[in-house]
């Protein structure tokens, strides 16, 4: 057995070893300090801008260490600051729209009353949205803590904010009871229907006059809801304008009942904020994401790049163009033809559009229309003679052939019912192969003539409902060469019920003065009229 005072020395020596080791290596750090310092000083004396005379130094902005979040000047800005109780945020991809919704809420989370609800299509979707709230909650509110479970964050004042996926309609009824201050709603267009966002209104409420209620939403166009959510949001008024909330159906500004105290005023605002890469410019300055934007097909790179509202996919016209096909309303000259087209229902809608044709150039133009729905034959007749009390005589009109149908063994038809009324109507073409051969004239008609520069169809801007309609129409799937007719295709009807009736000099059909019978002449088969 070794002794004890050996096993001192042994320590000691191993003490004395590492003692040399870290002067060694203080020594070794004194040494690459020395190196270090030189090699600055040589870079110093030769500028990487006089080997590269083409280099422009970049400029970088120090950011103030307190500010977690600054919004893009623009778009981004403007959501954040507007005062409508619903505003869409969309547009092109990449301007920043999801990490706008996230951060909104924000504002109002010193506020124990404040309780906020954002929610996507699917949870994998919603896994993003929890992702980025991460980085920012904690560090704009200390204490804020996520609760995986009951899928909510909650902050120290007390406030909340849940983040939750609604897959279908009738999830919305998980809601029922509850109230918030802020609904907001990442990818509108993935709903099918206006039904979830409608009935989520009805949960807005707060017993706090300090808070007020909102509901915010952000999407790229197309998607099983671009139509609903274009009609809500996009075809009332120009982008970045507030503007009268109305109903979807009829187009009407919401307003208070008569016996309220706010009776006729408009009930909330509306606007709708475009979207753009450019405005986002941690994707915009690389360039990376908008070539690869620019390798989508036409309507995905409509869609995503251009923020393109007019046209969806699959799309029936998707060579509509707006710059092309609208033009703003002139007086029309009383030497050009004119007549009108229906397509009629009771229960959906009744669409009437009337055309006038300019000689010089053959192009035809619908210069008004008429989208109701609920009215009967009678109440449409008298409708349509007071819509065209200044327009003259009309050479003649084409209604849907099926109201010329027989009511029960004597009673009138629903044309009949018009006729009688004084709105006179020739039955449409509707024969075996009727809709394939409307559909493709309509084609026809959108081609822009390389000599003119003008479409052989032209919409007047007053038509909204035309304009809204036709460049989303999407096709059939059981049968490619047709449109889908479960789809809102009433004035696309009408539209074609117009443009086939070959409107020509005077037929038989022509509502001229009775003194004039004389030169009427007899109805072509070919033609149907």
């Amino acid at each position: 057995m070794k002794p004890r005072p050996k096993r001192k020395v042994t320590s000691q020596r191993k003490l004395t070893s590492e003692e040399r080791k870290l002067k060694s290596a203080k020594l070794s750090l004194v040494h690459a300090q020395k190196k270090i310092a030189k090699l600055e000083k040589k870079e110093e004396e030769v500028s990487y801008e006089e080997v590269n005379p083409n280099y422009d130094e970049p400029t970088v902005t120090k950011q103030d260490p307190t500010i977690l979040f600054e919004p893009n000047k623009g778009p981004q800005t403007d959501f954040l600051a507007a005062p409508e109780r619903e505003v869409l945020y969309g547009g092109a991809a990449g301007g920043g729209k999801s990490f706008a919704l996230i951060v909104d809420p924000l504002r109002y989370c010193t506020n124990s009353n404040f309780n906020a609800l954002i929610l996507r299509r699917t949870n994998d979707e919603l896994r993003e949205l929890i992702h980025k709230s991460q980085e920012i909650y904690p560090k704009a509110f200390p204490g804020a803590k996520w609760m995986e479970k009951k899928s909510q964050w909650t902050f120290p004042s007390g406030a909340r904010i849940w983040m939750t996926y609604l897959e279908q309609d009738k999830d919305v009824l998980r809601y029922q009871g509850q109230a918030f201050t802020y609904i907001g709603v990442d990818e509108l267009t993935q709903y099918s229907t206006p039904y979830a966002w409608d009935y989520l209104r009805s949960r807005l409420r707060t017993a706090d006059p300090s808070l007020p209620v909102y509901m915010r939403a952000t999407t790229n166009p197309g998607g099983p809801g671009h139509i609903w959510v274009k009609k809500m949001f996009i075809d009332p008024s120009i982008p970045n304008q507030s503007f009268a909330a109305t109903d979807i159906e009829t187009g009407k500004v919401l307003r208070y009942p008569d016996n309220h105290s706010k009776a006729g005023e408009s009930l909330f605002k509306r606007k709708f904020i475009p979207a753009r890469l450019v405005d986002n410019p941690y994707l915009a300055e690389a360039g990376d994401y908008e070539a690869m934007l620019l390798s989508l097909p036409e309507v995905q790179r409509k869609q995503l790049l251009e923020g393109s509202w007019d046209i969806a996919e699959g799309a029936a016209f998707a060579e509509f163009q707006r710059d092309k096909h609208v033009v703003k309303s002139f007086d029309l000259p009383s030497s050009w033809r004119k007549f009108r087209a229906c397509d009629y229902g009771y229960s959906s809608h009744t669409g009437v559009l009337w055309f006038t044709v300019d000689p010089s150039t053959d192009t035809l133009i619908v210069y008004r229309e008429l989208y109701v729905t609920k009215v009967t034959a009678k109440e449409l007749a008298h409708m349509v003679m007071e819509a065209e009390i200044n327009d003259g005589n009309l050479s003649y009109g084409v209604l849907d052939s099926s109201l010329w149908h027989k009511r029960g063994d004597t009673g009138p038809s629903l044309a009949e019912q018009m006729i009688v009324e004084g709105c006179r109507w020739r039955p449409s073409d509707r024969s075996r192969g009727s809709r394939v051969a409307g559909k493709n004239e309509v084609h026809r008609r959108l081609k822009i003539n390389d000599e003119t520069d003008r479409a052989g169809l032209e919409i007047f801007d007053s038509c909204t409902n035309l304009i809204a309609q036709l460049p989303v129409l999407p096709l059939s799937k059981q049968n490619p060469e047709d449109v889908d007719t479960k789809a809102e295709d009433h004035l696309y009807d009408a539209l074609r019920y117009g443009i086939m009736s070959r409107p020509v000099s005077r037929s038989i059909f022509d509502y001229t003065p009775a003194t004039e019978a004389a030169k009427w002449t007899p109805a072509d088969a070919t033609f149907g009229y």
